[in-house]
């Protein structure tokens, strides 16, 4: 039995090595086969490095030399293909046979480097003998191509020819330059006809390239050329006459221009233009409309330079006149107020500051003053632009209102005190006035007793109204103090006015309730004894207390008292 296991144990051991074996040997044949089948395909790759375009093309070529430089060109190809055919082409073939050895010895790791590796030899080499046929193609394919080319170049010459003897007169100086360049396109023409005819496809190539970029020049030329020589010829020479004309008309009317140095700009111009009529009979138009159009920029903006000055000129005058109005209004309020600074001082106590900002303002008014009459005797002279005079002017204009402003704060300080003292004036007569009347009234209600403290407010406000009045008498006089007098002094009348009517009206009330309950006393002995007291209250001068007492005890017997007392 064991003997059995065993010899099954041995023989499933064996088929398993056996198919193991196989597979191994399948998956080789396969890796193997593919290895060979790229091979195969770069070997084929290899073969059509040196097929037949090539061959053809070259022999095509053969058939035209009949000059050097076509000869020359087919040698240098002959070259690079038997470069190509006769020495990398073997070497690929090695590298190809040494790729087969080692897959051969199943060495697939070094076939795989070899492979990769002739994959771009062949890749190179394909790139250059693409670039070959290309070369090659160009002489073979050269008498349609360029036929082609130059029929189209020559419809395009005969458009240009034609535009420009429909507008012949348009090109001024430069014509004759131009029918020059015509004869030049013409012997290129023929030049293109005599390469063609020894088969020079080479220099055919050339005159093509050369013909083609010349026409395309020259289209520019006869596009752009008559809006230049229109330009420099009759547009800016006008416009130099009459800026010339307007310039000099202008410096006799005593216009002062020579901050715009028109003369030299002028010049310079002049000879700018001569420049770009000379690159132009060169048919060189490299930056001519720029150049030309900066200086038609130039007297447009000159000819508003001068209507400016124009215009500044009158400004002036308008603007002199009515700063110098300004002007002497302000010197005129400055030298009233330094004629009384001495009665202002006196009368009022101004502080050092004020006074120092006084003559720092009165300084700042003679500068102004000076830097005016400067301006006028440069205006008068014809010193300098009437437009510099102008925002001079303006600045100085800016400086007198900002001169103004202070004065006009400093005056507002002085007129502020003067109110000052007559609104106290005025107060202390209101409040006078008002004392009195308080006396008057309460003269009139001959009220029994007056509290002691009524007297004392009495007193504090009558002494209040002697201090206003010294504040008054004093020389200078100090705002601040008489402002701070009148003001205690209004509030302690008001004080006593107002304590004198509650006093009054008080005293009123309570007699009056008094009386009115008298009708009560007979019938209500509460009533008899609240109304004793408030008459005690009455004669003490506690005249509220006095009310309030009569008022609490006649409500519990007549709902309606209290309604009736109620004002």
């Amino acid at each position: 039995m064991d003997q059995n296991v065993l010899l099954i144990t041995i023989s499933t051991a064996v088929v398993a090595l056996v198919l193991i074996f196989i597979t191994f040997m399948i998956v080789k044949r396969k890796r193997t086969n593919r290895y060979r089948q790229e091979i195969n395909e770069l070997d084929v790759e290899k073969n059509k490095l040196i097929g037949v375009p090539i061959l053809s093309e070259i022999s095509k070529v053969k058939d035209l030399v009949k000059t050097d430089n076509l000869k020359n060109k087919l040698e240098d190809w002959d070259t690079t293909f038997k470069l190509i055919k006769e020495d990398e082409v073997p070497k690929l073939t090695d590298m190809i046979s040494d790729a087969e050895f080692l897959i051969d010895k199943s060495e697939y790791k070094q076939a795989v480097k070899k492979i990769a590796y002739i994959e771009m030899q062949i890749a190179t080499l394909q790139k250059r003998s693409a670039l070959l046929l290309d070369e090659i193609k160009i002489i073979t394919n050269s008498e349609e191509r360029n036929r082609a080319l130059i029929t189209k170049l020559k419809i395009n010459y005969r458009e240009l020819q034609s535009k420009f003897e429909r507008t012949i007169k348009d090109y001024g100086p430069i014509t004759d330059n131009i029918k020059k360049h015509f004869e030049y396109l013409d012997k290129k023409f023929l030049e293109f006809e005599d390469a063609m005819d020894l088969n020079d496809y080479v220099l055919v190539e050339k005159i093509v390239l050369s013909l083609e970029e010349d026409i395309n020049k020259f289209k520019k030329v006869i596009d752009e050329a008559p809006s230049i020589v229109l330009t420099a010829t009759v547009l800016l020479p006008n416009k130099i006459d009459e800026m010339t004309t307007l310039y000099f008309r202008m410096l006799r009317d005593g216009y002062p221009l020579d901050y715009l140095n028109v003369e030299y700009n002028i010049k310079e111009i002049k000879s700018k233009i001569e420049n770009i009529i000379n690159r132009l009979k060169e048919l060189d138009m490299t930056d001519s409309s720029i150049e030309l159009k900066t200086m038609l920029d130039y007297f447009n903006s000159l000819y508003n330079d001068f209507e400016k000055e124009k215009e500044c000129k009158d400004l002036f005058k308008e603007n002199s006149k009515n700063l110098k109005y300004k002007i002497e209004k302000i010197n005129k309020v400055v030298r009233d107020i330094y004629l009384q600074i001495d009665d202002i001082k006196s009368t009022y106590d101004l502080s050092d500051e004020a006074i120092n900002k006084f003559s720092l303002l009165n300084k700042n008014l003679e500068q102004i003053n000076e830097d005016f009459k400067l301006l006028i005797s440069h205006g008068n002279g014809h010193t300098f632009a009437y437009s510099r005079l102008v925002d001079e002017l303006d600045g100085l204009s800016l400086k007198l209102s900002r001169l103004q402003d202070d004065l006009d704060y400093q005056l507002r300080s002085i007129t502020s005190m003067k109110d000052d003292e007559t609104r106290a004036k005025e107060e202390l007569n209101s409040i006078q006035d008002l004392l009195k009347k308080t006396k008057n009234r309460l003269k009139e209600y001959k009220i029994p007793v007056i509290p002691s403290s009524y007297f004392i407010e009495l007193r504090e406000a009558q002494e209040a109204i002697r201090e206003v009045i010294k504040e008054l008498d004093k020389k200078p006089i100090v705002i601040k103090i008489l402002n701070i007098r009148v003001e205690n002094a209004r509030d302690l009348v008001f004080k006593i006015y107002n304590k004198t009517n509650d006093m009054i009206k008080s005293a009123m009330l309570s007699e009056k309730i008094i009386i009115y309950g008298n009708r009560y006393r007979s019938t209500y002995p509460k009533v008899a004894e609240e109304l004793e007291k408030s008459e005690i209250l009455f004669n003490k001068g506690q005249y509220k207390l006095s009310f309030d007492t009569s008022l609490s005890v006649l409500k519990e017997i007549d709902n309606s008292v209290e309604e009736k007392f109620a004002s």
